[in-house]
């Protein structure tokens, strides 16, 4: 484990941030730009998933807060299948092989980003693992959670439902203006 990781562990652990698991809204200013590959070495760019409201989660295999949310992250993008949602699990500077064991033992198929010299995570100023980010339909970052949470949680789902429900009708007044 590299000092890096080793300092934002031990942030994470001796703020208590871990199990806050509250969307607040986000007061940070604009969207960072997003764009990675996956370990497959297909090119990912936030901008192309407009029209989609977008979880964007900052993680790594040796968070445990950050292993801990990750099934019920799956759980939410299975619930939501079929609307525009997507899940982006953006890993911080590990190797491509201890990201597909964790995610053959976990069962994890979610889109993973590889923040392979921590720059995305430098640009979305992520100073502590877990930080998850929701992004509306029109590419704007609208919460942030620091620490795990559980994504299947009614308050949660609600909100992302909203942002899906809000964004389809405000797209559709403005197509017909």
């Amino acid at each position: 484990m590299s000092i890096r990781a080793l300092l934002l562990c031990g942030l994470l652990l001796g703020t208590g941030a871990a199990h806050c698991g509250e969307l607040k809204p986000w007061t940070g200013g604009a969207t960072p730009s997003l764009s990675l590959r996956d370990p497959a070495g297909k090119a990912h760019d936030l901008a192309a998933y407009r029209g989609k409201v977008v979880l964007v989660n900052f993680w790594a295999t040796w968070c445990a807060p950050c292993r801990e949310e990750m099934p019920s992250m799956q759980a939410l993008r299975q619930r939501l299948a079929g609307k525009p949602f997507e899940v982006l699990a953006v890993n911080l500077m590990e190797s491509e092989e201890k990201i597909a064991a964790f995610r053959e033992a976990e069962l994890i198929d979610l889109p993973v980003l590889m923040d392979r010299d921590g720059a995305a995570a430098k640009g979305w100023k992520v100073r502590m693992l877990p930080i998850s980010f929701v992004i509306d339909r029109r590419g704007a970052i609208r919460y942030q959670l620091v620490g795990d949470a559980d994504w299947t949680g009614p308050d949660i789902i609600a909100a992302i439902e909203r942002l899906i429900g809000t964004d389809t009708q405000n797209q559709a007044t403005s197509t017909a203006r």
